[in-house]
């Protein structure tokens, strides 16, 4: 069973919980299983590594962990500013979805 999901990859998105809460950044992946997003800047982690054929030094890497899309919100492609989305039918008959703030298409 697959779920709609108010975030999709590429978007600019807000974080409105957890540590990483007030920041911004555009989506990397998701995960639908889990319901997870990787965004970029996001919910850093620190991972040790092994020194491999990739990584010669090994060490201690920085990298994003994935954070729930409930805590995740859409820009509004106007304002800026962190919205709720909606969906509705565009003048072709294909659902589209829009910034429940100013109305506008998220794109």
């Amino acid at each position: 069973m697959s779920v709609k999901l108010h975030i999709k990859k590429g978007d600019t998105v807000y974080v409105n919980a957890g540590d990483s809460k007030g920041q911004q950044g555009k989506v990397l992946s998701i995960d639908v299983e889990k319901q997870r997003a990787i965004v970029e800047g996001v919910n850093m982690v620190s991972k040790h590594t092994k020194p491999s054929s990739k990584s010669p030094q090994g060490g201690i890497v920085k990298q994003e962990a994935p954070i729930h899309i409930s805590n995740l919100q859409p820009l509004d492609p106007k304002s800026g500013k962190p919205t709720r989305v909606g969906r509705k039918a565009n003048d072709k008959g294909k659902l589209v979805r829009y910034a429940k703030k100013s109305g506008e298409e998220i794109k």
